[in-house]
């Protein structure tokens, strides 16, 4: 098995990737081998310059024919329907794991699993989701589309260390979506790295933003949540893995890049 996932090419992991974190019908132009989907984390920043795209040029266009609230939120839908609401649904179910599960891992894991979404998952969506409306309608249309473009390949690069610190807290047949994540090498690191790197230094460089604090507190809301999840469960989730990202893209790239642009105008 080891030999057949490291003989996968590189374009049909790509091509699972797109498959594996999108609804767009790539599946229906080609199937890759079905070990590619082990190495789907390795190009889900990539996956981040399609989605970030798409939501970014719907806020920024849209934002020109229709009143900016009305653009900010078709924007946040657009994104849920290239997705399927896959990381939203981790989100939710994170929450009402690790917030209805107490001490006890085998019932955080059990409640992750469950397709009924809780009292913890519903409150946790609707503060998500307003925070993010509210972030994108502090900055003019032109930021927003900016920080957007950045923000979500950079949460995904972040998120992915997850693989590389803990092991998967299920057996393989027990996983959800039936598929366990690879660790990835040096070499994949490094273009993890680069794809998540690449659109946040273009985009600190075009804004002048100070990147000590986009650059580290991002590591720091990943630690804490690595911390949460160790000692509740002893490894990761692909739940754990969406709701990293949404956090991380949230809480530190949206919420840090408002709050420099606040302090700035005072």
């Amino acid at each position: 098995m080891q030999t057949s996932i490291d003989q996968t090419k590189w374009y049909d992991r790509i091509w699972a990737s797109l498959i594996f974190f999108t609804r767009l019908p790539f599946w229906r132009l080609h199937q890759p081998q079905k070990e590619c989907y082990q190495r789907v984390v390795e190009h889900w920043p990539l996956v981040g310059w399609l989605t970030g795209g798409v939501m970014a040029a719907t806020l920024y266009f849209g934002s020109m024919a229709l009143p900016y609230t009305v653009a900010a939120l078709l924007a946040i839908a657009v994104r849920l329907l290239l997705t399927g609401a896959l990381h939203e649904d981790g989100l939710a179910d994170f929450f009402d794991g690790f917030g209805g599960g107490g001490n006890d891992r085998q019932r955080i894991l059990d409640i992750m699993k469950d397709s009924h979404i809780g009292t913890y998952g519903v409150l946790g969506l609707v503060l998500y989701l307003a925070l993010l409306a509210s972030a994108l309608l502090s900055l003019s249309p032109e930021m927003a589309a900016l920080v957007i473009l950045a923000a979500d390949p950079y949460a995904k690069m972040v998120a992915a260390q997850l693989i590389q610190m803990m092991p998967y807290a299920r057996k393989e047949d027990e996983s959800k979506a039936r598929t366990v994540y690879r660790k990835f090498d040096m070499v994949t690191g490094i273009s993890l790295a680069i794809q998540g790197l690449l659109p946040m230094g273009v985009f600190l460089w075009l804004t002048g933003i100070a990147w000590e604090m986009v650059i580290f507190l991002p590591c720091l809301v990943m630690y804490f949540l690595y911390l949460l999840m160790w000692r509740k469960i002893h490894g990761y989730t692909g739940d754990c893995c969406g709701a990293m990202f949404l956090l991380v893209e949230l809480a530190v790239v949206y919420l840090v890049v408002c709050l420099q642009f606040h302090i700035a105008t005072l």
